[in-house]
């Protein structure tokens, strides 16, 4: 097998790892608020970090040097996680990861301002292609009109795409453990915060859920991770719309959802512009910062490190991208 059909089918699989953690985030959505889901499952999640972040030999402290930057991406990490599980449990899957498919068109106009990316008439126009999508999935003032769950998700996909942009911007001069921390802190705290008036006590299988989650979201990061190191990141990166393919199944299976006449069609049309200017990114010479190609993680919510912190990590001599 060689190393493209490899890394395809490892981040085929990272991607299928998040779409059930998201299954499990729907199910317990059902019952507890997304800020006790999210406590729960940063808690269980923060061992596996606090090891690598106690692996990292290097000089230097934990004050970060771009510190309003830092609290801004640790602020919109926090509503990526609130608004996304919030999400889950009011909309269908495929709904939901619709919308959550606009991040890559967000990002996109985020990195002029913010990056000075310098995005050509065919980007622009994959843009608006894409945004015209994320309007035909939202349909407003048709159907059942837009709900609290629409304006959550897509509140998510603007937040995550804001922490991506944000970390493509201070990456580089920023520890990773700095990056990492900072997020689930500030999460801990947040969401432990409101404990006290949005938890409900939880059966210990339930309980139990949010381990799962914890452990999916780890199996997800380290099958990405190896694809990553497998193959291109313009392999890689558009296999994250299979998850839309995870969603009809599992909300069929699970919920009784199906997925509707108007959802489909947007879908297909924020897929395919969003696969466009993935391919235009990694064309030589269209964009310096390639801020798409390299957001590697699924949406930064604060419980997980992301993708390209762990990629350092795990990084070996010779290694690229």
């Amino acid at each position: 097998m060689n190393s493209t059909l490899r890394g395809a089918l490892l981040s085929l699989a990272a991607f299928g790892f998040y779409a059930t953690h998201d299954v499990v985030v729907k199910l317990l959505g059902e019952s507890y608020t997304s800020f006790q889901i999210m406590f729960f499952s940063g808690l269980m999640g923060f061992p596996l970090v606090m090891i690598m972040l106690m692996g990292d030999r290097r000089d230097g402290t934990l004050i970060p040097r771009h510190p309003w930057w830092t609290a801004l991406r640790s602020v919109s990490a926090v509503a990526t996680g609130v608004m996304g599980f919030f999400a889950f449990s009011q909309l269908p899957m495929a709904t939901c990861y619709a919308i959550f498919f606009a991040m890559p068109l967000l990002i996109t106009l985020m990195a002029i301002p913010l990056l000075g990316e310098k995005v050509g008439v065919r980007r622009g126009i994959a843009v608006m292609v894409g945004l015209a999508g994320v309007m035909i999935v939202l349909r407003p003032g048709g159907g059942e009109g837009l709900g609290i769950g629409h304006l959550a998700a897509l509140g998510a996909a603007v937040a995550g795409a804001l922490t991506s942009v944000i970390v493509r911007k201070i990456g580089q001069e920023e520890r990773s453990v700095v990056l990492m921390l900072y997020p689930m802190v500030l999460t801990f705290f947040a969401m432990g915060a409101a404990m006290p008036f949005v938890y409900v006590p939880m059966p210990v299988a339930e309980l139990g859920l949010t381990a799962v989650m914890a452990f999916l979201g780890m199996l997800g990061a380290l099958a990405i991770i190896a694809a990553y190191r497998t193959a291109p990141a313009v392999i890689v990166a558009p296999m994250q719309y299979s998850q839309i393919i995870w969603a009809a199944l599992y909300g069929w299976l699970f919920f009784d959802e199906t997925v509707d006449f108007y959802t489909g069609v947007g879908s297909a049309v924020i897929i395919a512009s969003g696969i466009y200017i993935v391919l235009r990114e990694g064309t030589p010479l269209v964009s310096r910062n390639r801020p798409v190609l390299e957001s590697r993680s699924r949406m930064d919510i604060g419980t997980q490190p992301r993708i390209s912190s762990w990629l350092k990590r795990f990084e070996r001599p010779g290694d690229h991208g």
